[in-house]
């Protein structure tokens, strides 16, 4: 009896003893089935190497996102224009404790991580330790690598494949890094080449490459010429915009540009001198973060272009943000931006992935000393970008983590406007998509961009004048030097402000393309165009055509920012996440039609232009005259 009891306590300890010895059921938390173009594996990392872990955590309510910026978005909604706080937005959001709870038992109990080194962010949003590359391997599951990028053999680590978390774990997290992103920021690595640098620093994606022509010796100010050069007058003939701000100390426009990307703010002088003589002297107002600055041994194109016509545009009375993000050694990406004008995006240590975002204070030479910027930013509200990357140079996680956050900002009023891209239905290389997602030239796919493809952003295609004919005529999608970015996103479904315009374009244009070369049931883009070709820009003194929707995107902002001027003097507020309405019939007839021309790449033409929305124009161009008394007659 003695010797039963024994085994039956001892059969029961080793179920126990065995049950305990279980190993921990992990899940793929993300993955990654191919490289970005460019970049190969080149070794292992060393088992050493610190890596600032990152854990975003899951936030409350983010499934209600879309329902929440509908209520205060759509024009048909009592609660149209009723934003919320930014204290609302916080508490709305914020992860629950149970997650910080989770994620905090994990790293301690399975990647034997020391209380004392663990972090939580003020935001309650992230979870950090510096770990070594063997613990963060240990941990989740995974490879650390070394990775090369062929044109000028800049590295960076990442993991190899996938990352794993344990089941119970992964449902409160939200992304891990740095763990499988890449994109195209990069760090300077101590080159003391400044034109190399100048060429990575800052760099992300299409918008910090405008097409820049040669010096133009005869500077048009009549609309005669405007087929083959832009000004402010033409614009404002286009689209029918003539308008004095009256509330400009209640209202606000912002700019963001990415060091190294500058201007000389004597050429402001020179445009003006020729296009608008009462503005001479008139400079934005710089917002720094971390460590942004005007060089004035930057690359002149993108910010000269932007900050010229949007301050023409506004006109005299309205004051401009630069938003200057990143130093130029380190550089800087779109989460940089978000970190700097919201508290509750940013983290108190680490946080960024460093493959992709600039992580400060930058310990290099001629880096940025001072501390991550996080929050207190002054906020516009309307906020143009004429950068981007594709899709397939971030991961899904990190492309929604982010879209999220856009969507947040916009609940409390900003409109964000991006550029769609300056290559058609391809990568700006030329570079298309395979089938399992790997970016090749001759590729079948197309590559959509982002985050154009976001749907709490408004994304801006190009058109122009054809040649020979007059600026009263209707436009096409822009055909000289560049086709405009549009399609469809790999990552997010279609909003359903705009299922019914785009199923119209399928059903009554539908692409003669074979299933999977597009996303057809993708959130699509652009949703509105503006012309993009030919501008007059000044850079250096001298007078030079620069084209892109680089273009396209500040115009139609400063045409945004008129119409929140009109709505504040009125005592309403600005139309923040204005996509639902500009979808509506009572506005989306007020755009002009685009119905010539094609986004062509891929080896195909792309999508057609054709009356009624499509994916190269969007609604089509804006007329001011018709868009005005709209918005005015919202709540």
């Amino acid at each position: 009896m003695l010797l039963t009891r024994f085994l039956v306590l001892g059969l029961a300890s080793f179920a126990v003893a065995t049950r305990v010895s279980e190993p921990v059921k992990r899940v793929a938390h993300e993955i990654r089935r191919s490289l970005p173009h460019g970049w190969s594996l080149v070794r292992r990392a060393e088992p050493d190497v610190i890596l600032p872990l990152s854990v975003g955590l899951v936030q409350s309510n983010l499934e209600n996102l879309e329902t929440y910026l509908l209520d205060v978005a759509h024009p048909e909604s009592p609660n149209y224009s009723k934003h919320w706080t930014p204290a609302q937005v916080a508490d709305a959001f914020r992860p629950s404790t149970e997650s910080v709870d989770a994620v905090r038992e994990w790293l301690i109990e399975d990647g034997s991580i020391d209380a004392s080194r663990i972090v939580l962010s003020k935001s309650g949003s992230w979870v950090t330790a510096n770990v070594t590359v063997s613990e963060a391997e240990r941990l989740l599951g995974t490879e650390y690598f070394v990775y090369a990028h062929s044109e000028d053999g800049r590295e960076h680590i990442a993991c190899h494949g996938a990352y794993h978390v344990p089941e119970t774990v992964s449902r409160h997290v939200d992304i891990i890094t740095p763990t499988l992103h890449f994109d195209v920021k990069v760090r300077r690595h101590g080159s003391t080449d400044r034109a190399t640098a100048a060429k990575q620093v800052g760099s992300v994606g299409f918008g910090a490459a405008p097409k820049i022509g040669d010096v133009i010796h005869t500077i048009f100010t009549d609309l005669e010429h405007c087929d083959e050069t832009i000004t402010l007058a033409c614009l404002r003939v286009l689209y029918d915009f003539v308008y004095q701000p009256v509330a400009a100390d209640k209202n606000s426009i912002g700019v963001v540009e990415y060091t190294p990307q500058s201007h000389n703010p004597s050429d402001f002088d020179v445009f003006f001198g020729n296009y608008s003589k009462n503005q001479v002297g008139e400079r934005p107002t710089l917002v720094s973060i971390d460590g942004g600055f005007i060089d004035p041994e930057g690359d002149f194109g993108e910010s000269s272009l932007d900050l010229q016509y949007v301050l023409g545009l506004v006109g005299t009375k309205q004051n401009v943000l630069l938003y200057q993000t990143g130093d130029n050694v380190e550089g800087a990406s779109f989460n940089n931006l978000l970190d700097g004008i919201d508290g509750s995006y940013c983290t108190f240590e680490g946080g960024d992935d460093p493959s992709q975002d600039g992580i400060y204070p930058d310990t290099d030479p001629g880096g940025y000393a001072g501390p991550e910027d996080c929050g207190g930013k002054p906020t516009a509200y309307v906020i143009s970008t004429s950068y981007g990357y594709q899709e397939a140079d971030l991961t899904p996680a990190y492309m929604q983590r982010q879209c999220a956050e856009y969507g947040k900002l916009s609940l409390t009023g900003i409109t964000f406007v991006y550029s769609s891209g300056d290559s058609g239905v391809a990568g700006p290389d030329g570079s298309c998509l395979t089938e399992d997602g790997q970016q090749e030239l001759g590729a079948p796919r197309f590559s959509p961009t982002f985050p154009g493809g976001c749907p709490y952003v408004t994304s801006v295609g190009a058109t122009q004048v054809v040649p020979g004919h007059k600026v009263t005529d209707r436009e096409s999608a822009v055909f000289q030097r560049f086709p405009s970015g549009g399609g469809f996103s790999n990552v997010f479904p279609r909003s359903s402000f705009q299922k019914a315009a785009v199923a119209g374009y399928l059903e009554k244009y539908p692409p003669p393309y074979a299933a999977g070369i597009f996303n057809s049931t993708g959130r699509a883009f652009p949703d509105v165009a503006a012309n993009g070709l030919n501008y007059s820009v000044v850079l250096n003194g001298q007078f030079r055509l620069i084209s892109g929707t680089s273009a396209s995107a500040p115009t139609f902002a400063s045409i945004l920012s008129a119409i929140n001027d009109a709505r504040l003097a009125v005592g309403k507020k600005p139309v923040g996440w204005v996509n639902p309405a500009l979808y509506s019939p009572t506005i989306s007839w007020a755009f002009n039609d685009i119905i010539n021309g094609s986004n062509p790449g891929c080896g195909t033409n792309g999508f057609a232009a054709r009356p009624g929305w499509d994916p190269v124009s969007g609604l089509g161009t804006p007329n001011f005259l018709k868009l005005l008394p709209q918005f005015l007659l919202l709540p």
